[in-house]
């Protein structure tokens, strides 16, 4: 599929993975953004091949490699879905390249987020645990139905994804406790309750509860629960197309063309 090089190049990471190949697919059939790249790690299948060959489609013209900084040399974005030890690196890379740097990878630590805040400084990074514009209203009725409500409400946070995911709890859920935090004005990292099992105790007072399932191909569920002594309030998202994520990142690596460096999230893309 041929692509006017006027259009802003972008990198896909990780091109052989399930949101690899459909970011890689959607900027192939963008009118606003054409595909400068695809990297995959040393030693994959795909390395030296031909990204829309190995997808099963026509030749795109753009061979997929494992030199991430020759990519980012030649783009002015890079969509990263990885994991978090690859997404550092690539930050550091994309901020060397002066290349928006687009990260939808989730199981980021401290650490992580450090090395990420220093690659910032020299180039836009925009981060999301969730990039559909539902989930990001979502986070921001959270934090408005949070800062309404005082520690008699319970907040516990409910997130389902496929049998194939490696993290819990989701990036999302982490996004929409942070938001519940903020609301009610405290750090969630001293207030999050996960992972419960055997003889527990008593729920301890404004503590925020995270529960995860995973099962079958299950795109991504996320509810959050707001419970009193008589009433609940329930706000849900339930996505049943990867398409949105997709959709989401491409929207930010072009809206990051004309920003300065330093960090952004879905909540800035979006005008929230």
């Amino acid at each position: 599929m041929s692509q006017t090089q006027d259009l802003p190049g972008i990198v896909v990471t990780g091109a052989s993975g399930r949101m690899g190949r459909m970011l890689a697919s959607m900027i192939l059939g963008s009118d606003r953004a054409r595909l400068a790249g695809a990297v995959e790690r040393a030693g994959h299948a795909w390395i030296g091949r031909d990204v829309g060959e190995a997808m099963g489609g026509a030749a795109a013209g753009v061979r997929v490699t494992d030199d991430p900084l020759e990519a980012f040399a030649r783009a002015q974005a890079v969509i990263d879905f990885t994991a978090p030890a690859a997404t550092v690196e690539f930050a550091a890379l994309a901020a060397q390249a002066r290349a928006v740097h687009v990260i939808g990878t989730t199981g980021l630590e401290a650490a992580h987020l450090a090395r990420i805040a220093a690659a910032a400084r020299h180039a836009v990074i925009i981060r999301a645990g969730n990039m559909s514009l539902g989930v990001n209203l979502l986070a921001r009725l959270t934090r408005k139905v949070a800062q309404a409500l005082d520690a008699d409400w319970d907040i516990e946070i409910v997130e389902a994804h496929h049998r194939m995911k490696v993290d819990a709890p989701s990036g999302t859920a982490l996004m929409l406790g942070q938001a519940a935090a903020e609301g009610r004005g405290v750090a969630l990292d001293q207030h999050r309750d996960s992972g419960r099992d055997g003889l527990t105790g008593a729920r301890t007072r404004g503590d925020i509860g995270f529960s995860s399932v995973r099962g079958g191909d299950i795109v991504g569920e996320h509810d959050v629960i707001f419970a009193a002594d008589g009433e609940r309030i329930v706000l849900r998202h339930i996505a049943t197309d990867r398409a949105i994520f997709a959709r989401g990142a491409l929207r930010a690596a072009l809206w990051g063309q004309a920003r300065e460096p330093g960090e952004y999230d879905m909540a800035d893309v979006l005008g929230l």
